[in-house]
């Protein structure tokens, strides 16, 4: 498997490879379809799965790729659901070191997921909008 793209910049994964066409499919819609080979060319540097993952929205991709593990995601929920929530207030709810805490949530400001505010003066934070849409999906069984 490769990472192709047509005329249009379009990414596809390539799938089989003939004399004049190609078989391709779409990793966001999963539909295959054959392409002229001269409507293609290789994509250098990136790699296939990558490609594949494009079929999770990137709302959720996103999610995925800045929570490591449980206690990150507990974090993730617990933001979303008392948002806007001050830096203290997360500390004493959490058994997260001041360190650890910064750490998680600066993944989640770098990857859209929550953002830096004020509450009652005091630096707090609360979700964007791409991240109370990706929690959602997450915590209604999917739903997106």
């Amino acid at each position: 498997m490769r990472t192709v793209s047509d005329e249009s910049g379009d990414r596809y994964l390539l799938l089989k490879e003939s004399g004049e066409s190609s078989l391709v499919r779409d990793p966001e819609t999963g539909e295959t379809r054959h392409v002229p080979n001269d409507r293609l060319s290789v994509v250098e540097g990136e790699s296939p799965l990558a490609t594949a993952g494009r079929a999770v929205p990137d709302h959720l991709r996103r999610v995925v790729t800045a929570v490591h593990d449980e206690r990150a995601l507990g974090l993730l929920v617990t933001v979303d659901r008392r948002a806007p929530v001050d830096v203290r207030t997360l500390l004493e709810a959490t058994d997260c070191c001041e360190s650890d805490l910064h750490g998680m949530l600066a993944e989640f400001q770098a990857a859209g997921l929550v953002a830096e505010t004020d509450v009652c003066g005091v630096r707090g934070y609360e979700p964007t909008a791409d991240g109370e849409r990706a929690l959602a999906a997450l915590t209604e069984g999917g739903r997106d």
